[in-house]
């Protein structure tokens, strides 16, 4: 079977064993899987995860269970995690399931831009497998996984109906916040990008938002444009969806007193940038990273696409083959003309 695998910061397309299935394991036939920006930074970037497989928002048709399995059969479709915490340690009793050190050690194999895939007993036996409504699609379903991850970062901060808030990136985790924001009635939101593609794509999501585009600008004329937007205090909520560090001190500096900053993109590894930590601590600013997801994300974002609360549709803007996946990182990775992008086996 053929697998994109990451050898040196190039992908290659490698024919590789099919797995053998254990008697708790399940092979699957991957249909589709989305590209995240944790990906493009273990390509392109300085990923600081232990992980580097590319490829983890899989979905597909099972082709073959272990004698033991009876949720399961035959042709389902299904959505696999390819991280599941153990559920006993003290990370987990604490609800922090991505510090699980379980969590962070498992996953599928060999990954998810592969033919087929061996979900292990770990991820089968702990809810790391769940079955694909009728009414969603592959393509749909291969966001379930990072619309899981933004759900989690949204609940994390605590959000209000009347706060008002800075998205940080109109990238496609960007605009699945803006998604989600909008079903949870916030006051305001902003969107802030370098890039007008994305900036007009946000705008066809919700021509009500206001999107800024801060390329080339001072530094000062971000904290100009959102005092005339929200006043002179900054906004209650920012929400970091970009690996940019420059996005991040803007966040500390146009965030109000009290406010909260949501650490959603990945940071490259050893980033570093001097930070006025005066600030942070007389403002009294909330900084909270968001990692990944957990199973209770992963079925409420199934239950907001079944039940149509939720159309992502729209945010996928270019499919390819599994074969073409060195052309497909390139085109997520430039992101002239795209937002996000699924490998296909078929």
């Amino acid at each position: 079977m053929k697998a994109a695998i990451l050898n040196k910061s190039k992908i290659v397309i490698k024919e590789i064993v099919l797995p053998k299935v254990g008697k708790n394991e399940i092979l699957f036939k991957m249909k589709a899987c989305g590209i995240c920006g944790s990906d493009l930074e273990k390509v392109f970037g300085s990923y600081g995860m232990k992980s580097s497989r590319i490829g983890h928002e899989p979905v597909g048709e099972i082709v073959k269970l272990g004698k033991a399995i009876t949720d399961f059969k035959k042709g389902d479709r299904i959505f696999v995690h390819h991280h599941v915490p153990c559920y006993g340690c003290k990370f987990c009793n604490n609800g922090d399931y991505t510090m699980c050190e379980m969590y962070q050690r498992s996953n599928i194999e060999p990954c998810g831009l592969s033919e087929f895939i061996l979900i292990p007993e770990w991820n089968v036996s702990r809810g790391g497998v769940a079955k694909i409504p009728d009414s969603i699609t592959y393509e749909q379903a291969a966001l379930i996984e990072p619309v899981a991850c933004c759900l989690r970062s949204i609940d994390k901060i605590n959000m209000k109906k009347a706060d008002n808030v800075t998205i940080f990136g109109a990238g496609p985790t960007g605009l699945m916040h803006l998604i989600l924001l909008k079903c949870s009635g916030v006051s305001q939101i902003i969107v802030v990008d370098i890039n007008d593609f994305r900036l007009d794509f946000a705008k066809k999501i919700d021509s009500t938002i206001t999107t800024i585009n801060v390329k080339g600008s001072d530094k000062d004329y971000l904290k100009k444009r959102l005092t005339s937007i929200v006043g002179k205090d900054g906004v209650d909520k920012s929400i970091i969806c970009t690996s940019s560090i420059s996005a991040f001190v803007q966040a500390l500096e146009t965030t109000r007193r009290g406010g909260t900053i949501s650490l959603f993109g990945v940071p490259p590894k050893d980033n570093q940038s001097v930070i006025d930590l005066n600030m942070i601590y007389s403002k009294e600013l909330k900084i909270i990273p968001s990692y990944a997801t957990s199973e209770k994300e992963i079925h409420q974002a199934i239950s907001l696409m079944e039940n149509g609360i939720i159309n992502l549709e729209p945010l996928i803007t270019h499919k390819f083959s599994l074969v073409d996946s060195e052309k497909a990182f390139q085109c997520a990775h430039v992101a002239n003309d795209s937002m996000k992008i699924i490998i296909t086996t078929e």
